[in-house]
Formats: structure tokens, sequence, C-alpha cells
């Protein structure tokens, strides 16, 4: 089979022939039809991740081995399994749980594998779907998906959605609450239409890019505000009767947009952080107490979670944003114009 692999970080991926794997036990061998872009795909790529003052923490540091095949978020057909899966049969079209765990640590053994404290996570710790297959672990981590349900879209709903889904939930939000969405990307798109459904709040979004913008404005945001043309926390408090908001959400999380996320706050208010862009805050000690803001990191979401989404996505509740689609000798390509916020929605490798 052919993959599209991070040989050395910051170079090319290398489309290379490898043996195709043959499932024993309870693994299936899964035809890849989709396999999602994703931030977090940048950072193997890179090698890493922006630290306090500017450090490098390295993706090899936790455990992350190249070469390695990328791609977490993976659609396809079941092509042959192990003897002891069972539930599947060939050729059924499946989404893949990719955030797998070791299994016998605290956060698994409550269903919490994307928190795993090792996890083997598919795309970042063993090899994922930037190739014609990939080998899943278990029957366990499939969910089957409508045939009539768009593939490209479907393969998002295991990281993008999820990621989205995982952090609407950390917010609590009531209806009537305000609620900031930082990045009009495919993590904030997917956020928007996931907190109109769910929620009730108003949902302001912020962004740089006037496109991306009116895109979130389609898909169900109330406000959107350009944050490279205005003044987002004045806006932000004439859009809450200077209140500030009850909650906000930054697919960024780089150090200036959480230090302007700490000025849009209520009291009581919930700042989630999900953006991989890294760096580091200062932040009022004092001030955390005394006006009971929380602090959250928000990573993915758990299987159950994912099976709700299906459903979101079955009905019609939630509709991914696909823009982009590749080959595998395209990968590179695909990553560099992500890397570049030139997506809007998501991009997808279909190998």
């Amino acid at each position: 089979m052919q993959a599209a692999r991070i040989v050395e970080v910051n170079e090319p991926l290398e489309v290379t022939q490898l043996e195709t794997p043959k499932p024993k036990g309870s693994q299936v061998l899964i035809k890849v039809e989709s396999s999602g872009v994703c931030h977090s795909d940048i950072h193997l790529w890179e090698g890493g991740y922006e630290g306090i003052g500017g450090q490098l923490l390295k993706t090899t540091d936790r455990g992350v081995k190249y070469p390695l095949t990328p791609g977490h978020e993976i659609a396809g057909i079941v092509d042959s399994l192990g003897e002891e899966a069972e539930g599947f049969t060939k050729n059924e079209k499946v989404l893949v749980y990719p955030w797998i765990g070791e299994g016998v640590c605290p956060a698994c053994r409550i269903g919490q594998e994307n928190l795993c404290d090792k996890p083997r996570s598919l795309g970042v710790y063993r090899d994922g779907g930037y190739a014609e297959y990939v080998l899943v672990p278990s029957y366990k981590y499939l969910l089957r998906i409508d045939d009539g349900m768009d593939t490209n879209a479907s393969a998002t709903l295991s990281c993008s959605a999820l990621t989205a889904y995982g952090a609407v939930k950390n917010t609590n939000l009531k209806p009537n609450d305000n609620v900031v969405i930082i990045g009009a990307g495919g993590l904030g798109l997917m956020a928007v239409q996931l907190a109109k459904a769910i929620t009730g709040a108003k949902i302001i979004v912020t962004d740089l890019d006037d496109e991306k913008l009116r895109v979130a404005k389609k898909n169900g945001a109330d406000n959107v505000i350009n944050s490279k043309k205005e003044d987002p926390v004045k806006a932000v408090l004439e859009l809450t009767d200077k209140v500030g908001a009850d909650a906000v959400i930054d697919f960024v999380n780089a150090s200036k947009t959480v230090e302007t996320d700490m000025q849009l706050l209520r009291r009581r208010a919930r700042v989630v952080l999900v953006g991989l862009f890294g760096g580091e805050l200062k932040l009022s000690l004092v001030t955390m107490p005394t006006r009971a803001y929380k602090l959250i990191g928000s990573y993915t979401g758990t299987l159950s979670d994912m099976v709700e989404l299906v459903s979101l996505a079955t009905r019609g509740v939630i509709n991914p944003v696909v823009s982009d689609t590749y080959k595998l000798n395209q990968a590179t390509e695909a990553l560099s114009k992500l890397k570049d916020g030139k997506i809007i929605g998501r991009a997808v490798i279909n190998p």
C-alpha cells in the first residue's frame, strides 16, 4: 500500500510503499476513503509545539516516533477482520475513533481513553490515515455510518467535530448565555453548529478573515467580529450589555488570544482552551478567585461523544464543512495551505 509519511520534520512528506497490514485477533483493516487534515498534523510535521519563552516542546518527548503516517480523522470501508473481530462485515462503511488508550489507566477505565496516561492514538503514536489502508487495533473503535452520508464530511467527525463537541460541553452553557468562539476554522465552525444545536446560547465568533466570518455567520453565529479591524474586547462588551461573556472557547490558544480571552469575561465565566498554537500566559491571580473564573483545558472527546455526533450528523443537525480535497501526493500542499490559514472549514485527503 501507499502512505504519505513524515520521515524528517519540516521536510515534504514522502509517499512510500509499505506492506499492507494483515489484521489479527480483534484488529480490523480499513480501506481509507477520507482522512481529514488537522492542525495537530502540522505540529507533528514541524516536530513540536511552542512552549514557555518560545521553547520548542518536541513531539518526540511526548513519545511520537518517526517515520510516521499522520491522519487521525479516518472514514472508509472494512477490508478484512481478525479472527476475534465481530459486529462488522467486509465492505461496511465505517468511521474510526482514533483516540486509543492503553486500557488500564484511570481515564481508560471510565471511558475517557482520549485522556489516557499512555495514549496510542492513530495518526499520532501509531500510523494513521494518510494511507490507502489503516490497521485499527480493535473493532470496538469503529462506528457504522449510513451509506448516504458523505464520507469526507464523516471523517471530520472523529476530531474536528469531536473536539468542538467536547469543548462546547465543557462550557456548561445555558440558553441565552453568551459564548465567544475564537477562530472560525474547521473546529470553530463545528462549535458554532453544535452550540446552536444543543445549548441555546448566543454565539459570537472572532477571527481575522472576513470570508471565514461570513461562513461562521452562515453556520449559525449570531454576531461576528474581525479582531484585526475592531477591538474585540470593546465589541464583546457592547454585545453583552457591558457584562461580558459567560464562556470563551479558544480554538487558537496562543498567548495573545488568551490574554484577550481574559478581558472578555463576566464573573463566574469559563475559558475553554483547545488550540495547540502554544506560548505562555500571565494571569492576575487575585482576579481568578474574586471573579470565580474557570480555566479549562479540553482535548478531543470520548467514544460515547462520537456516537452522539454520528447521530446528530445522520439526522442533519450538524453538517461538517469540507472545502478542499487532496490526493496522497498532495499531503504537503494540504498541510502548507492549512498552516497559511487558506482553508475554510476542513481539508480531506482521499488516498
